[in-house]
C-alpha cells in the first residue's frame, strides 16, 4: 500500500509563478492576510502533515470496512470521526471562508491546493467538507442575514456539516422532474419526499446535519420555475443557536457503490411522520438558480478530485516502476534483470500520467485564481471578465479533469500489471473512487452540453475567442532557437489552438443542436488538452527562463522535459477531435433505434 505524499514544490510552483498568487495577494480583500510565497508554503507543509499522516491512512481500511446503517443512524469507518475533528481543531474547514463568519478567509488559490490533497488522501473523507463548502456559499449568497447568523459560524468551523438534496429517483439529471413538497406553516414550511444519492447525508460526526433541499410549493409553476430552496436541518436550531428537536428528516438506506464506500451515499427520507421542519432560502420559485451557486461550487471541487486521484495513482505506480523488477533492458539478452522504470513503455505511461497530472494542476489552479479576482477585485468590469472566464473553463475543469483522471488511474493499474488487478495494492480504489467523478454535480455530457449550448453561445464566442487569443499570445511568447524543447512546445501548442478555433468557428456556425450536442463532448475535450497544454508551456517557458546554475536547476528542467512529452505525444489528440467535431452527429444519429 502506497502512502501519499502531496506535492508541495509543485504546488508551490503552480500558485506561485504560474497562477500567479501576487496578483492575488495584491486585491484589498487581503491587504491584512499577508498573503504571499511564506503564508502558502506554511499552508502547505501543514496540511501535507494532516493529509499523508491522518486521512491517508485511513483511505483503504475505509474502503474495505465501508459504512453501515444501523438503529441510531450512519455509522462511518473506523477512525474518521476523529480524523474530522483533527481536521476541524486544525481550521481547515474555514480556511476559504469569510472572516466574518469564523473563515480564515485566505484565497480560493490556497484552498484549491488543499482540497487536492484532501481527496489525494481520502475522496471519501474529503466528500463531507466539500459539500458543506458548497452549502456555506449558497447560504452566504442567498439566504437571509438571520440565516447567515443561525448556521454559518458553525458550518463553517466544521461543528455542522451541510449537504445537498436534489436529485429524486424520478428526476435525476432532469430536476424539472422534482416532486418533492413544501408546505407552508407560519413562518417555516414542512417538507415531504425522498431524495436520493445524498452525499454524507446522514452520520454522527457532528452534531448537525444542515441539508439544503429542493421542493415544490403547492401553487409552483410546472417545470423547473416551479422549484424552491429550503434549509432543513437534522436537529432544529433554537434563536440562541442551540440544538433543539430532532427533524422528521432521516436516511432510510445507503447505497451500495462501486467507489468511494466509506463516504455514505444516502436515501434520505423526508416527513414520514408530520413533515420535515424547512425554511425558505430566498424567494419561491428560485430555487434551481440558488442551488445552481452551489453546484458550481462541487462542479469545481469534483474536477479537482481527477487530479487528485491522479496524483495518487502517479505516486502509487512511480513507486511500483522503481521497485519492481522484471525484465531485461531492450536489446539486452543476459545479465541482471531491472526495474520495471527502465522499459520504454512503461516510462510512456508515467510521462502520460505525470503530463496529465500537471496539466490538470496547471488550469484547476488558474480557474482558482480567476474565482479569487471575480470574487474580489476591487473593479466591476474586471470581476466581470474574470467571472466570465471562470463561467466558461467551469465546465473544462469539471468535465476534462474528471475524464482525465479516470485515464490516469487506469494507467495506473496498467503499470501494476497483475497486481493492479489485486485488491490489496489500493490501485483499484483509486480506478474505482474516480469512476463517479465523471457522473455526479453532471455528467460530462452535461458539461459539454453546458459549454457548447450554452456558454459558447451566450456571448457569440467571445469569451472563447478571448481565451484562444490569450493562448495564441503565449504562443508568441515562446521564442526558442532552432532544436530547442522550446521549439517543439511552441509548435505542438500553436497547432493545437489552431484546431481549437476551428473547432470553435464550426461550433459556432449554424448547425442543428443535434449535430452540435452530438460532439459536445469531443469539443470539450479538445477545450481541456488544450488548456492542459497551454498551462504547461507556459510553465516551461517560466522553467527556461531560470539559469542553470539555479539550485532547483533539475525541477525546472523536468517542466520544460514534461512539457515537450506533452506538447508530442498529447496534444495531437486536438487534431483528431477537431476533424470528429467537424463530421458534426450525422452517422451518430443514422442507426434507427431498432438497429442498435
Amino acid at each position: 500500500m502506497t502512502a501519499y505524499s502531496a506535492p508541495t514544490r509543485d504546488m508551490q510552483f503552480v500558485i506561485n509563478e504560474v497562477a500567479g498568487l501576487a496578483e492575488v495577494a495584491a486585491l484589498p480583500a487581503f491587504a491584512d492576510q499577508d498573503v504571499g510565497p511564506e503564508l502558502a508554503e506554511a499552508v502547505l507543509e501543514e496540511a501535507a502533515k494532516l493529509a499523508s499522516g491522518v486521512l491517508a491512512p485511513l483511505n483503504h481500511p475505509g474502503d474495505v470496512q465501508g459504512v453501515r446503517l444501523g438503529p441510531e443512524g450512519v455509522i462511518p469507518a473506523d477512525g474518521f470521526a476523529r480524523a474530522y475533528q483533527k481536521f476541524v481543531d486544525g481550521g481547515w474547514n474555514g480556511i476559504g471562508c469569510a472572516i466574518d463568519h469564523g473563515g480564515q478567509g485566505l484565497p480560493e488559490l490556497l484552498n484549491t491546493a488543499t482540497q487536492e490533497m484532501w481527496n489525494s488522501a481520502n475522496m471519501s473523507f474529503a466528500l463531507c467538507p466539500m459539500l458543506n463548502g458548497g452549502a456555506i456559499e449558497a447560504i452566504n449568497s442567498v439566504g437571509s442575514e438571520a440565516q447567515k447568523a443561525l448556521y454559518l459560524p458553525k458550518m463553517v468551523s466544521g461543528e455542522w456539516t451541510g449537504t445537498m438534496n436534489l436529485t429524486e429517483s424520478q428526476a435525476g439529471s432532469d430536476l424539472s422532474a422534482v416532486r418533492a413538497r413544501a408546505v407552508p406553516e407560519g413562518d417555516h414550511y414542512r417538507i415531504f419526499g425522498q431524495k436520493i444519492f445524498i452525499t454524507w447525508g446522514e452520520h454522527n460526526m457532528t452534531d448537525n446535519t444542515i441539508h439544503l433541499v429542493l421542493a415544490r410549493t403547492p401553487d409552483a409553476p410546472e417545470g423547473v420555475r416551479g422549484i424552491s430552496l429550503f434549509i432543513v436541518p437534522k436537529f432544529l436550531v433554537n434563536p440562541d443557536g442551540s440544538l433543539g428537536e430532532r427533524n422528521d428528516v432521516h436516511a432510510v438506506s445507503l447505497e451500495h457503490k462501486m467507489g468511494i464506500h466509506a463516504s455514505p451515499t444516502c436515501v434520505m427520507a423526508f416527513g414520514d411522520k408530520d413533515g420535515a421542519i424547512g425554511y425558505l432560502v430566498g424567494q419561491e420559485n428560485k430555487g434551481l438558480a440558488y442551488m445552481f451557486i452551489m453546484m458550481n461550487e462541487a462542479r469545481f471541487k469534483v474536477g479537482l478530485q481527477g487530479l487528485a486521484i491522479g496524483e495518487r495513482a502517479y505516486q502509487a505506480a512511480l513507486e511500483y516502476a522503481k521497485d519492481r523488477v522484471q525484465g531485461r533492458p531492450v536489446g539486452v539478452k543476459s545479465g541482471d534483470r531491472v526495474t520495471i522504470i527502465h522499459h520504454p513503455d512503461v516510462r510512456r505511461m508515467l510521462m502520460t500520467m505525470k503530463a496529465l497530472n500537471e496539466a490538470m494542476r496547471g488550469l484547476g489552479y488558474v480557474v482558482a485564481k480567476h474565482l479569487d479576482l471575480a470574487r474580489y477585485h476591487p473593479d466591476p468590469e474586471t470581476r466581470e471578465r474574470h467571472q466570465n472566464r471562470v463561467d466558461l473553463l467551469i465546465p473544462i475543469v469539471k468535465g476534462w479533469l474528471s475524464e482525465t483522471g479516470i485515464d490516469v488511474a487506469s494507467l495506473g493499474v496498467q503499470i501494476h500489471g497483475g497486481m493492479g488487478f489485486i485488491e490489496e495494492t489500493g490501485t483499484c480504489q483509486h480506478l474505482r473512487d474516480s469512476r463517479i467523478t465523471t457522473i455526479y454535480e453532471g455528467t460530462t455530457g452535461i458539461q459539454a452540453a453546458d459549454l457548447a449550448g450554452r456558454k459558447l453561445n451566450m456571448d457569440k464566442g467571445a469569451s472563447m475567442r478571448a481565451l484562444i487569443t490569450e493562448i495564441g499570445e503565449t504562443v508568441a511568447e515562446l521564442k526558442p532557437a532552432p532544436g530547442e524543447p522550446i521549439a517543439i512546445i511552441r509548435a505542438g501548442l500553436q497547432e493545437a489552438v489552431a484546431k481549437l478555433a476551428e473547432a470553435t468557428d464550426w461550433m459556432l456556425e449554424t448547425h442543428s443542436a443535434e449535430d452540435v450536442m452530438a460532439v459536445s463532448v469531443d469539443y470539450l475535450m479538445l477545450a481541456g488538452f488544450v488548456c492542459g497544454g497551454w498551462q504547461l508551456a507556459r510553465a516551461a517557458h517560466i522553467a527556461s527562463q531560470k539559469r542553470k546554475d539555479d539550485p532547483e536547476h533539475v525541477f525546472y528542467e523536468a517542466k520544460t522535459i514534461t512539457a515537450c512529452f506533452y506538447a508530442e505525444h498529447i496534444l495531437p489528440k486536438a487534431t483528431g477531435l477537431c476533424a470528429s467535431i467537424k463530421h458534426g452527429g450525422a452517422s451518430i444519429m443514422a442507426l434507427t433505434e431498432e438497429q442498435f
